[in-house]
């Protein structure tokens, strides 16, 4: 359930790169959005999403990593759970975006549409994020609904992954949703060469420190 971005808008890329290679989207003003309220619910949200990611990792099944380093796995470094990177956000719709191919890790590309705009407010500052959907990736079962969000903020390079994060989201019902970048994690690529990861945009870059979710791999 977690790693839907990276088991799918990397695994799109992920069967191309096994079979060849693998893997796995402007606009309007930013609304004033509050930060959501924090709550033990929100708290156990986050706990469960590292202990899933970990339990992933350490499945041979399913985890990116290469033996040599999953033998000697305990876990994922994470940023402490911080519900001030949890925020409400403003969905605008993009209907009539055309699709384009997303680069990626490899000579793969990605065929995505920007499904809508995110519009929030954090510390103190508004943002817009484009939100993904993939083209190929709908038409399975269970991702009819599924978004992608890839980013990048200024602790790629030190605290983080230099190349940015995913966070995977649904469709909502209305024109709100909840981000929560403690649920940040890495591509694939950064901890297997041989998956195909698509790179962040660079209108999804952000100009703050995330101080949550996964930290880099070392």
């Amino acid at each position: 359930m977690i790693h839907k971005v990276l088991i799918r808008s990397l695994m799109l890329g992920l069967l191309l790169v096994m079979a060849g290679c693998g893997d796995g989207k402007k606009y309007h003003d930013a609304q004033q959005i509050e930060q959501v309220p924090s709550s033990n619910n929100d708290l156990a949200s986050i706990s469960e999403f590292q202990r899933n990611l970990n339990k992933e990792f350490s499945d041979p099944e399913t985890s990116p990593l290469p033996d040599r380093y999953r033998k000697d796995f305990n876990g994922l470094e994470f940023f402490k759970p911080d519900t001030t990177f949890m925020v409400n956000a403003k969905f605008t719709r993009t209907p009539d975006a055309t699709p384009f191919l997303m680069p990626t890790t490899t000579d793969r590309m990605s065929k995505e549409v920007v499904y809508g705009i995110v519009s929030f407010q954090l510390k103190g500052n508004s943002y817009q994020l484009e939100v993904y959907q993939n083209e190929e990736l709908k038409e399975d079962e269970g991702y009819e609904d599924y978004l992608f969000l890839p980013f990048t903020d200024a602790t790629n390079g030190n605290e983080t992954y230099g190349g940015g994060r995913y966070i995977d989201l649904r469709i909502p019902e209305g024109d709100q949703i909840v981000i929560d970048f403690n649920k940040a994690y890495n591509p694939y690529c950064t901890y297997n060469k041989k998956y195909s990861c698509p790179i962040v945009p660079s209108q999804n870059a952000l100009d703050i420190e995330i101080f949550a979710g996964v930290k880099a791999f070392k």
